[in-house]
């Protein structure tokens, strides 16, 4: 059988969730969540049958995705409610595979099987999955969140966003974990993700650009391949973003708020990487034809790993 896994940014809403469970897929990879609804836990609970489309839906441990089970206090007294409140999930949505959650805790330099260090808030979630069939190995499957920061409030700055790239390589460091060869055919690593930067550019800026590389250089210099999505597999913007080459083959999978999967345009945010060798078995597209998009802001990536 092929394992199917989905990659969602769910920007902390419901009815992605709902659409999940209508979904033949194995494993959701998701970013920006939370729990999910009440009425969803009540129809997996209630054990419908597949043919009214409702798997067996498991987000895993709290501790495997919340970082307040093994982050510090330090945050109480400044006024925030939580010290997040939106996460990476990987979430088993069929009876087909079996999920072995890692459990999350500071980096420490050492462990248990179980566990993964985690070296940034909100930004990783990672289990084993294992077809129950045995038609596929199992692999590491490892959803991202390359969560916003900024600078120093010591330093005088106009980057009012902030940047993505500091997270994205605390994911790197943290994925590492996982690697203990230099031949990354030993490994079977699954990672995706809205990691919040351009592949290709900078839009327009030539040290943002340098910035953007170095995060697929450093996932390159791992061992894990980076398999898209791109074209044809998803739909190109109408309009190149800034500073994108005219030869890009990005696709699509975010829309800005005042806008719609109709009128999205020049933003790919949301990639996958698999281990090199083990990414010969995995395809991976965009689901961002309009009729297809999904209730997010970002769309669907569709990853398939075939077996043999």
């Amino acid at each position: 059988m092929a394992v199917t896994v989905v990659s969602w940014n769910i920007d902390k809403s419901h009815e992605p969730w709902r659409e999940l469970i209508q979904m033949d897929a194995d494993v959701a990879l998701l970013q920006e969540a939370t729990p999910p609804p009440d009425d969803v836990v009540r129809q997996r609970d209630a054990a419908l049958p597949p043919a009214e489309g409702v798997g067996p839906l498991d987000i895993g441990p709290r501790d495997a995705w919340d970082s307040h089970s093994w982050n510090s206090d330090w945050w109480h007294g400044r006024g925030w409610r939580a010290l997040y409140d939106r996460w990476p999930m990987v979430v088993r949505l069929s009876d087909r595979v079996e999920v072995e959650w890692f459990k999350q805790i500071s980096p420490v330099g050492g462990g248990e099987p179980d566990e993964i260090e985690v070296s940034g808030f909100g930004t990783i979630a990672a289990a084993r999955v294992t077809p129950k069939d045995d038609s596929i190995e199992p692999f590491i499957a490892v959803s991202m969140y390359g969560r916003w920061s900024g600078p120093h409030p010591s330093v005088k700055t106009s980057w009012n966003v902030g940047y993505a790239d500091a997270s994205v390589h605390r994911i790197i460091s943290d994925l590492s974990a996982f690697i203990g060869h230099e031949n990354s055919r030993t490994h079977r690593i699954l990672a995706a993700g809205d990691i919040n930067i351009a592949f290709g550019h900078g839009f327009g800026v030539p040290y943002w650009e340098a910035r953007h590389r170095s995060v697929f250089e450093r996932m390159a210099a791992i061992g894990l391949e980076f398999i898209g999505p791109q074209m044809p597999d998803g739909r190109q913007a109408k309009t190149l973003a800034t500073g994108e080459p005219e030869d890009s083959q990005n696709v699509v999978t975010y829309h800005l708020r005042n806008r719609n999967p109709a009128t999205a345009s020049n933003n790919q945010l949301d990639y996958a990487f698999a281990s090199h060798g083990f990414h010969e078995s995995v395809e991976v597209r965009a689901m961002n034809a309009v009729e297809e998009w999904g209730a997010s802001d970002h769309c669907r990536l569709l990853i398939e790993i075939a077996d043999g």
